[in-house]
């Protein structure tokens, strides 16, 4: 098959780089080590190709905009709404400036992460992975975010998650450390 020849070399790296993670720590830590090494590359990746100082600028502006509209609406005045709708030109050249400049990031790492997500789905000691949890860190932690990534066997007063919701996990506590080590601006203004 010709997706096999285009594959393998990829998978060979792959398992170059990552599998002596999981023979050295086990897949646990592994899959921890393979999400803090992705979340820092995405990290870096939105460090170089974006803007944080405009990208903040372009957020401020959107959200004055928000307000201005909010405001024009409850005033029900016809003068206000009129001239709100005037910067609805402006407001949308902003969002699509926004919008282009977080899609640089993705555009340059999704390929790479999905070939590392399919090896992982792939690989043995990562695919059975399951992590029980005690209830009570269960519902602190997970309730919330990952109701498709847990089971519950019967009986057992443990939660389990697997592979996918570690990596998730994992990756969300490690892409908050790496954005504030790396001074990136977060959507918060």
């Amino acid at each position: 098959m010709a997706f096999e020849f285009i594959t393998q070399p990829i998978f060979g790296a792959v398992d170059f780089v990552f599998l002596p993670l999981i023979n050295m720590f086990g897949p646990m830590i592994g899959v921890f080590l393979i999400s803090a090494i992705v979340a820092f590359f995405i990290t870096l990746a939105n460090k170089l190709l974006v803007d944080q100082d405009r990208l903040q600028f372009l957020q401020k502006e959107m959200k004055g905009f928000q307000q201005e509209m909010m405001a024009a609406q409850k005033s029900g005045d016809p003068k206000a709404m009129a001239e709100a709708q005037k910067k609805q030109a402006e407001f949308m050249d902003l969002q699509k400036e926004m919008m282009t400049n977080s899609f640089k990031p993705m555009i340059v790492t999704m390929i790479p992460i999905l070939f590392i997500f399919w090896w992982m789905s792939a690989e043995p000691a990562i695919s059975k992975l399951v992590i029980e949890l005690p209830s009570f860190v269960f519902y602190v932690l997970l309730v919330p975010l990952f109701h498709m990534f847990y089971h519950q066997s019967p009986g057992v007063p443990y939660m389990a998650i697997e592979w996918l919701g570690w990596y998730i996990l994992c990756s969300f506590g490690m892409s908050l450390l790496f954005r504030k080590f790396m001074g990136l601006k977060t959507g918060n203004i």
